[in-house]
């Protein structure tokens, strides 16, 4: 394929992949965003397939073999686990930037001299930095997020002044590898520096508690945007340098958003987390008493109810309830129950993660309303059901001024007539906070499993 035909082939894909961004912006056109972003990537990689001139038949090997893992792994994968996966998945981006810069400089594609030379070696060093910070930071976010490493922030002395060294010293390093002509001494600089910076990565979020995963993810994603970026820097490759500034500034404004909706300041969540365990006046006295529920209750209350808010989180995703949340709300509004669902901006361990959920449940998209849009409505509603929620209807955000989560907006429940949340236990949220609506007098609690409580509760609405 000429250079010409690449090149608008390369146009195309771009174009597509701002569609595509464009339509997952919201949920009636995401499955049309999704349709574009595929299309766009079937094109760009055959693009560039048809521009190589040698050692195709290696590459379509790497290529079948990557798919066949990737297909393999999508398929194990359940949807509670998918944030682990977009974790591991950025790894991989970081991983592939270390690669490609290493290889960029010891035989480089394009050979270079005087000022291009320099910028040449600019974009390897920094390239490989974000991609090191990226490939560690991305693996300790998945093991966080999987349950392998423990979920508190790890706040060592003099943390800060740890980071700061080791970017001064990744600044000298990267002097000294301008500096020098020999190759032998440059490539001594760049592993160095890369294990500084994946040191650094692995520090950066091991800081990092547990109530701020989805910021760090939507950050990771922007990181592994950046290390695109700059592969297509080192590779001349336009599209590559398209697709990662679109990544990368799209994963920022989601991190800034993310931040907005908890009331954090992005740079305190870059260096230092609030996930440990809370020593706020929130946490519960002995003398406070939770008021059981059965489901017989419960169904009554439903039943009287004019109107009814849904508030899922992360624990109804792992009891895969979504099914039965959606067979209950079908009955209830056939009853003429007016059923609506209030999503937090961070429920679930991924932006978006409870909208997905319950769309592939078929739950209307128009009953689904953002927090900002919902919040109002809590004391003119009957009846709240918190299913597998925590952290995002906790009221000491909104009324301990000494709560970690102090200030953080969150679904003001307790304003209901009635609330009932059903939660296997009185464990904590995973930001380690206590809630105090688990004790409030219009809160009862429904325990057991989130799906074995929702299937019960659509039988009795049956019955």
């Amino acid at each position: 394929m000429s250079t010409g035909l690449v090149s608008v082939a390369y146009v195309v894909a771009s174009i597509l992949f701002i569609l595509s961004l464009g339509g997952l912006s919201h949920q009636t056109s995401a499955r049309r965003g999704n349709l574009y972003g595929v299309a766009g990537i079937i094109i760009a990689v055959g693009a560039t397939l048809a521009s190589v001139d040698g050692g195709i038949v290696s590459i379509l090997v790497a290529v079948l073999l990557g798919a066949g893992i990737g297909i393999a792994i999508a398929n194990k994968v359940e949807m509670t686990q998918m944030p682990q996966l977009v974790a591991l998945l950025h790894s991989f981006v970081g991983a592939a930037a270390v690669f490609v810069g290493f290889s960029g400089y010891i035989e480089p594609l394009i050979a270079t001299s005087g000022a291009e030379h320099t910028i040449k070696l600019v974009e390897v060093f920094v390239g490989i930095f974000i991609g090191a910070v990226t490939f560690t930071g991305s693996l300790v976010a998945c093991g966080k997020l999987d349950g392998r490493i423990d979920s508190k922030a790890l706040t060592l002395p003099g943390r800060h002044l740890m980071n700061l060294a080791g970017v001064i010293v990744c600044v000298f390093l990267g002097a000294w590898f301008l500096g020098t002509d020999s190759m032998a001494l440059g490539i001594v600089a760049l592993v160095l520096m890369t294990i500084i910076a994946s040191v650094l990565g692995i520090h950066l979020i091991m800081a990092i508690g547990g109530a701020d995963m989805p910021v760090v993810v939507s950050m990771l994603n922007s990181y592994s945007g950046w290390a695109a970026a700059s592969i297509g820097f080192m590779l001349g490759n336009d599209l590559l340098i398209v697709v990662g500034a679109l990544v990368g500034s799209s994963g920022a404004i989601l991190s800034y958003i993310m931040c907005k909706a908890m009331n954090r300041s992005f740079i305190s969540v870059i260096l230092g987390g609030f996930g440990q365990t809370s020593s706020s006046s929130a946490a519960a006295d002995a003398d406070q008493t939770v008021h059981e529920s059965s489901v017989d209750e419960v169904c009554e209350e439903l039943r009287n109810a004019q109107s009814v808010i849904i508030v899922p989180g992360y624990g109804m995703a792992v009891a895969q309830a979504q099914n039965g949340v959606s067979d209950m709300t079908k009955i209830l509004r056939d009853r003429g129950v007016n059923v609506r669902f209030g999503i937090h901006p961070v429920a679930g361990r991924l932006p978006g993660h409870m909208n997905v959920l319950l769309a592939e449940a078929h739950v209307p998209y128009d009953i689904v309303l953002e927090m900002d849009e919902i919040n109002d409505d809590f004391p003119d509603t009957d009846v709240v059901l918190v299913i597998g929620a925590n952290d995002t209807v906790n009221p000491a955000a909104a009324e301990d001024p000494g709560s970690p989560i102090a200030g953080m907006p969150v679904l003001e429940v307790w304003k209901a007539g009635q609330v009932v949340v059903l939660k296997r236990g009185m464990a904590t949220g995973y930001s380690g906070v206590e809630n105090p609506l688990f004790f409030k007098d219009n809160t009862r609690m429904l325990f057991g499993d989130a799906k074995d409580s929702i299937d019960k509760l659509v039988g009795g609405l049956r019955g």
